[in-house]
This record gives C-alpha cells, sequence and structure tokens, in this order.
C-alpha cells in the first residue's frame, strides 16, 4: 500500500515530499497515512474552490446558525432567575442547568460526531444536528419540574455538539490558511450575536409572557435555517473528480488512536485549549449568573433606569426585560468586537511572526479583571452596563486566534476531529465547569452569611416575611463575593497562552508530520479514564440534586461510572483503527 502511493507520488513530481509524508504503519495494526498535500500535489487546494460569493454566502448562513446555536444554548441565562423561582430551585441546580448537564452530552458526542462529519456529508450532519437542539428547545419550556428541563437541556447540547466542529472543517476548506483566523473569528460572532439575542428575546419575552414562551420563541427560528442548511450548503468534497476524490480520500485514512498520537505531540494544541477553556470557565459563569447577580443587589437601581428609557417593569415585578437588553448589547458588541479584532490581527500580526496568534489573547483579558471588580462593587448601573462592554471584548479576543490556530497545527483530515477534542477541553472546563462551579460557590457564601440564622439554601426555597428578607440579603452577598473570587481564574488562562508563544513555530512547521506509531491504546485508556471520571463525579453530584435525601457518596458512583466509559470509548477507538485497515 505504501509503495502504490509513493508510485502515485512520483507521477505527480512531488516524491522529495511524499516520501516525508507517507507512513507505513501496516504493523502497527491500523490503516496506512497518507497526507493530502503529497497526495494532490505541492500547492494544490484540497477542495475545488468555491466561488468568492458563495464563500460569504456560506460564512453567512454559518453565522446564523451559530447564532441560533448560542441563543438556544444561553436563553436559560437569562430567564434563570424566573425559573428558580417558579421551580423552586436553588443556585447549584441553575448552575448544573446551564453548565454541566448540557456540557457533559454536548462535549462527549462532539468527537464521534466530528469523525462522522471528517468522512460523511458535512451540511447533512449540520442539518440533523440543527433540527435536534431546536425542537429540544421547544421541549424545554414544557418542563414542569428539575428532572425534566435536565433532561430537555441535555437534548440540546445533543443537537449542538454537531454544529461548530462540522462547521470549522467547513470553512477550513472554504477559505484559504491566510484567511481562516478572519473566516472563524466572523464564525465565532455568532456567540455574540446569539447571546445578545438570547438575553434580549429571553428577558423581554419573559418578562411579558413567561420563561415557557421565551423557550418557544428561541427554539423556533432553527427550523427554518435547517431547511435552508439542506438545500443549499455544499459540501466541497463533492466538486471533485473522481480522481481528485480518490486521492483525498487516501488522505483522510487516519486512524483514530494516530490523532490522538499526533495531537499529544502537538503542545500548542493544549495549552490554546486549556488558555480557551480557563477564559470560558469565567465567561460562561458570569454569563449565567450576572442576571442575578444585578437582580438581587441593584433591583431598585435598574427599575429607576428602565423607567428612564420606557422599560418599567409592572409593580412588584424585577426589570428582568431591560437588564438583559443592557446586558446582551454589552456581550453583542464587545464579544463580537473582540472577535473580529482578535481574527484580523492574528491574521495579519501572524503572517509577520506566528506567535502573535497567541498575543491578543494573552494581553486583553488581563484588562478585565479591575472592571469586573468595580462593576461588583459599584451602584453607579448605567456606568456599570457600559463599562461590561470591554471584559467582553476580552471575552471573545481569543476566538479567531484560537480556533484559526488549531486548525493550522494540523492536515486537513483532522480538523473537524481536532476541533472536536479542542471545543471537549473548552466546553467541559468552561462551559461544564464554570456555571456548575459558580452556582456551588454562591450557595456556599449564601450558606456562610446564613450561618446563626437557622437557615440555608434549601430552607429558603420556602420560606416567607422575615426570614425570606434574610435570605435575600444573604444570597446577594453571596453571589458578590462570587464574582470577585471568580476573576482569579483570568491570570491562569493568559499563563497558557505565554506558554503558547514559545510553541507555535515548531507545531505550524510540523503540522503536516504524523508520529511514527500511533497512540497505544492502554495511553489513550488512561487520557480518556480521567477525562471522563471528572465530568462523572460533577454530573453525579449534579444529579444528586433530583433526590429529596441524595445518596451519600454519590459523586463516587459518577466518578468510577465515568472513567469506564473513557476505557470502553478508548477500546471503541482502537477497534476503528484496527477495522480501517486496507
Amino acid at each position: 500500500m505504501a509503495e502504490a502511493q509513493r508510485n502515485a507520488c512520483a507521477g505527480s513530481g512531488a516524491m522529495a515530499r511524499c516520501d516525508q509524508q507517507v507512513v507505513d504503519l501496516g504493523e502497527a495494526g491500523v490503516a496506512d497515512v497518507v497526507m493530502e498535500p503529497a497526495a494532490v500535489g505541492p500547492g494544490a487546494p484540497r477542495f475545488a474552490p468555491v466561488s468568492a460569493s458563495y464563500g460569504r454566502y456560506a460564512l453567512g448562513l454559518l453565522v446564523a446558525i451559530y447564532t441560533v446555536n448560542f441563543l438556544d444554548r444561553q436563553i436559560i441565562t437569562t430567564i434563570g432567575e424566573s425559573i428558580k423561582n417558579d421551580l423552586h430551585l436553588t443556585d447549584s441546580q441553575m448552575g448544573a442547568l446551564g453548565g454541566i448537564f448540557f456540557a457533559a452530552v454536548y462535549t462527549i458526542l462532539g468527537i464521534p460526531i466530528a469523525r462522522v462529519a471528517d468522512t460523511r456529508n458535512r451540511p447533512g450532519v449540520m442539518t440533523l444536528s440543527l433540527a435536534l437542539w431546536s425542537g429540544f428547545t421547544v421541549l424545554s419550556g414544557m418542563a414542569r419540574n428539575y428532572a425534566t428541563l435536565a433532561v430537555a437541556r441535555a437534548g440540546v447540547g445533543v443537537g449542538e455538539a454537531g454544529c461548530s466542529p462540522t462547521a470549522h472543517s467547513l470553512l477550513a476548506d472554504y477559505f484559504p490558511q491566510e484567511r481562516r483566523a478572519t473566516a472563524l473569528a466572523i464564525y465565532s460572532m455568532g456567540i455574540s450575536i446569539g447571546t445578545l439575542l438570547g438575553m434580549a428575546i429571553g428577558g423581554i419575552v419573559a418578562e411579558h409572557y413567561g420563561w415557557r414562551n421565551a423557550f418557544l420563541v428561541a427554539g423556533a427560528p432553527g427550523l427554518v435555517f435547517a431547511v435552508l442548511t439542506i438545500f443549499t450548503l455544499r459540501e466541497p468534497r463533492s466538486q471533485l473528480s473522481a480522481d481528485a476524490r480518490a486521492q483525498a480520500n487516501a488522505s483522510s485514512h487516519i486512524s483514530l488512536l494516530m490523532v490522538f498520537s499526533a495531537l499529544e505531540k502537538r503542545p500548542t494544541f493544549w495549552l490554546f485549549a486549556l488558555g480557551g477553556a480557563l477564559t470560558s470557565f469565567v465567561s460562561y459563569a458570569h454569563g449565567q449568573f450576572f442576571t442575578p447577580f444585578f437582580l438581587r443587589n441593584h433591583a431598585p437601581e435598574l427599575t429607576l433606569l428602565a423607567a428612564h428609557f420606557g422599560m418599567a417593569p409592572a409593580v412588584g415585578k424585577p426589570p428582568l426585560g431591560f437588564l438583559s437588553l443592557a446586558l446582551g448589547l454589552g456581550a453583542g458588541i464587545g464579544g463580537a468586537f473582540g472577535s473580529w479584532l482578535g481574527g484580523v490581527l492574528a491574521d495579519r500580526l501572524g503572517q509577520k511572526d506566528i506567535r502573535n496568534y497567541a498575543l491578543f489573547p494573552l494581553l486583553v483579558p488581563f484588562a478585565s479583571i479591575p472592571i469586573v471588580w468595580f462593576v461588583a462593587g459599584t451602584n453607579n448601573m448605567p456606568l456599570a452596563l457600559t463599562l461590561l462592554i470591554l471584559p467582553n471584548i476580552g471575552v471573545g479576543a481569543w476566538w479567531g486566534p484560537v480556533y484559526g490556530g488549531v486548525q493550522g497545527l494540523v492536515p486537513p483530515a483532522m480538523r473537524a476531529l481536532s476541533a472536536a477534542v479542542l471545543l471537549f477541553v473548552i466546553n467541559m472546563i468552561g462551559l461544564g465547569g464554570g456555571p456548575t462551579a459558580f452556582g456551588m460557590v454562591t450557595d456556599a457564601m449564601t450558606n456562610h452569611n446564613l450561618i446563626g440564622s437557622g437557615l440555608d439554601v434549601a430552607t429558603c426555597k420556602a420560606v416567607a416575611g422575615a426570614a425570606k428578607a434574610t435570605c435575600a440579603v444573604a444570597s446577594a452577598h453571596g453571589i458578590k463575593t462570587t464574582v470577585y473570587l471568580s476573576t482569579a481564574v483570568i491570570p491562569l488562562a493568559m499563563l497558557c497562552f505565554f506558554f503558547s508563544r514559545r510553541t507555535i513555530a515548531r507545531d505550524v512547521a510540523n503540522a503536516e508530520i504524523l508520529p511514527a506509531t500511533p497512540m497505544s491504546v492502554r495511553r489513550l485508556a488512561a487520557y480518556l479514564f480521567v477525562a471522563g471520571a471528572l465530568p462523572g463525579a460533577a454530573l453525579a453530584n449534579a444529579s444528586s440534586m433530583f433526590f429529596k435525601t441524595p445518596p451519600p457518596l454519590f459523586f463516587l458512583d459518577g466518578l468510577v461510572a465515568g472513567g469506564v466509559a473513557g476505557i470502553l470509548l478508548a477500546m471503541m477507538i482502537a477497534g476503528a483503527g484496527r477495522r480501517a485497515k486496507p
């Protein structure tokens, strides 16, 4: 097999490069690997290029899809306080709804779905995913208790798992490398636009028509985009001639074990992933709980400010519509600008020095720390809501450089799967851990403030009168303390981006080179045991809230179950590699 591939390369005049990039792995028990540039020829594009106008259309459609993706994901952050009061939940339970219940299925399914996207019709994968998450968003509005709402939010995660890995892979084929960070940064603007719409629509609809109808309004547009996707989004692979398609398919014969072995030897990948994960840990936590923070600490000031803009709530109601619109505008404008600026600077400065891909994500988030501290302590609501635009610029600053940079660290046949692994790390730690940890710490701080009162967060759900007022004060101080504590994570993210500047040049230069041998099953099983055990423990801890009397040490059951699931996944990956042998 390897000899035949060398002969094919010799015929294309690329023998020198091909010899360096054809690796015979037959004795290792997995498929032979042929890297794309050697198979297709030096300088040749992997796929027949689409027109510039269609590329812009496809990017616009994918931005719209990602906007709906984040609208459906983030709407719970705005209407969370309404859900909490209606269903009598704690901050820990709300954090789990926006965090681990969604993130567990979202991140775990992202990798197998990405593998499908690397080898099958990507617009079809996107269409099915879009229809699933939109449908479960609508079903979220029909939930009558905590357990059914948790299941519905997990269902949203099932659908959304197929979005970004598939989109990243498509955009990497639609746009050349020198424009890729900009394209992915523009795509990532869907996060900011979706957050803006989710917060604005969610708050306004919930204030006037209830939180259940907010889910219905959020889920419906996705079904329309699903129709557009299946009929108008092109699969670049289909534009190849039969011979070119055969050559491109040869480049896709990279076993899963080889993919993980290649990623293991790219430290920039993991530094980018961890830096993005820690930044997301803070941003997702703030996104979930800033609305409750302002409502609990500054409802009177916000009500007066809302009245000034003609958005005064009904008597006795919180100014949810105005607050969600204000926070949404800050998140949307700041995040979109940061995403665009980060991508453009990465492309322009990165051409001069590839290390500059990490520069903007390294510097910008640092400025958010004093701003968040000031916002948490001031009673000047117009100034506080305006200043929050600046931290949101930092939130979006790393999207283009990280997502675009990672695509340049791996060969084309690994792009979707590499994006899925990247998103696994970012979302399991950031999305799964951020809101979940913030909610748990807030409950702990609230309980600390209630010492001596005979109350705690559990009993506070059913009290009235003076006891309810005591609980409200303790909760307001508890969530403010947690906002301060959460900023301690930001310097850790900065360290990751700092150290990535030392490794990125070497990793980009070796992007097309595979290791001599794939990762051993035992080594992969050890990695996936840890990757499964920690989320399993967190998920079990969150699931224990379903019980009036939680089982003792239930998190240990989750830790073992998650670890075993990781080992089984490693065995499945090894089996897939053996079946791929020609």
